[in-house]
């Protein structure tokens, strides 16, 4: 009886999630659902980076210019000047372009490590700016390109004419590309965390705790420090192509050196080598921005876009504010908030006292043991025009 409640708790701990996620489209605006589509496509390029910096120990500054391949690859591959290939298959396409695209960078990443690796994919970054700009023919240049919206079976993920309303509930692009943004999710959270559990994940954490300790026991250290950078390319690509999907434009200032930087905080304070806190961190940094922009004139010291008068803009503030963030989880909580809820649970179970980071040791007077739905009516919702 204890196992079956036990599996039942497990289950209830996935479904119900999941559940509250699928019925949030019924709910929610086209503002809160873009910023769950944007932050679904950072929790996924949040994901590859994680592999790659938190358990492989790689660091990388190059992860914008692996969305970047996975955006523009598929617009171009879908679009027109282009191939014209069908939406899905460019999408699938473009992922395997930018794990091409890693590869190509792989001997790199698989003989250098640390800071050097960080310079070495900083150039990735100025690199792949300066090829957008100037590859007219296939980026569009300064401008960008608009982005084709993705078929699969006939249904398209964008406005369509008749609307098609779902429950009494109109469905345009955020609520369909909503779901999208969803499997492709689930697909990198259960791929992720099978990759973790597995061989290869045992295999990157030893090697980034020791490379010697990792060679003695047969890991190949340049071939799964390569394979690391492939993957993560992969995670980036497909984060990449949904990013696309849901800005509807792709242009080159956007895969600049400050969203590598972005995706390095996200993984900082949502915990290195955590696929959830990956995902918790992606949130907090994607929809921050969002939140103060919409919110600037209701909020001290912040300026509202455009207002001129020499305040912090809300963009600026927010990148304050999670820097502020970064900072007090490398002094107080260095595993993040996946350590931190971790911790804070085991507490509310199991009466164990919050304590620090592991290696900390338990906290004063600690004892040995401790230390161990839809609606059905038919409403106005705003959509992007």
């Amino acid at each position: 009886m204890s196992d079956r409640l036990a599996t039942l708790l497990r289950s209830g701990r996935v479904l119900l999630p999941a559940l509250l996620l699928c019925a949030l489209p019924f709910y929610l605006d086209a503002f809160w659902l873009r910023i769950g589509l944007f932050s679904m496509a950072a929790a996924i390029g949040a994901v590859g980076l994680g592999l790659l910096s938190g358990t492989a120990g790689q660091l990388s500054l190059g992860h914008a210019f692996f969305l970047a391949v996975g955006a523009y690859g598929y617009v171009w591959l879908a679009g027109e000047p282009g191939p014209g290939l069908p939406p899905a298959v460019a999408a699938v396409l473009a992922v395997l372009l930018a794990g091409a695209a890693g590869g190509l960078f792989s001997p790199v990443a698989g003989r250098v490590k640390g800071i050097y690796l960080g310079v070495a994919t900083l150039a990735l970054v100025f690199l792949g700016h300066h090829v957008l700009l100037t590859a007219d023919s296939v980026t569009g240049g300064f401008n960008g390109r608009s982005v084709p919206p993705l078929e699969l079976g006939g249904f398209t993920f964008a406005e369509t004419d008749p609307e098609l309303t779902v429950l009494g509930v109109p469905f345009g692009a955020e609520e369909r590309l909503w779901y999208l943004g969803l499997a492709l999710f689930a697909l990198t959270w259960f791929t992720a965390r099978g990759l973790l559990r597995g061989r290869p994940g045992r295999a990157l954490v030893a090697l980034r705790d020791s490379e010697t300790a990792a060679s003695v026991m047969g890991v190949h250290v340049a071939r799964y420090r390569s394979s690391a950078f492939v993957v993560s390319s992969m995670y980036a690509g497909l984060a990449g192509v949904l990013l696309a999907l849901s800005f509807r434009r792709v242009v080159p200032d956007y895969f600049s050196l400050a969203l590598s930087v972005d995706y390095l905080a996200m993984i900082v304070i949502g915990g290195l080598g955590s696929v959830a806190g990956a995902a918790a961190g992606a949130v907090f940094v994607t929809a921050l921005p969002l939140l103060m922009t919409r919110y600037a004139d209701q909020l001290p010291l912040v300026a509202t876009p455009g207002s001129g008068d020499g305040s912090i803009g809300p963009t600026e503030a927010s990148r304050y504010l999670y820097g502020a963030a970064i900072v007090v989880i490398l002094l107080y909580a260095p595993d993040g908030l996946h350590g931190l809820a971790r911790r804070t649970r085991a507490r509310l179970h199991r009466g164990a006292p919050v304590t620090g980071p592991p290696g900390t040791g338990p906290s004063p007077g600690a004892n040995s043991a401790s230390s161990a739905t839809p609606a059905t009516t038919a409403r106005a919702k705003e959509h992007t025009p």
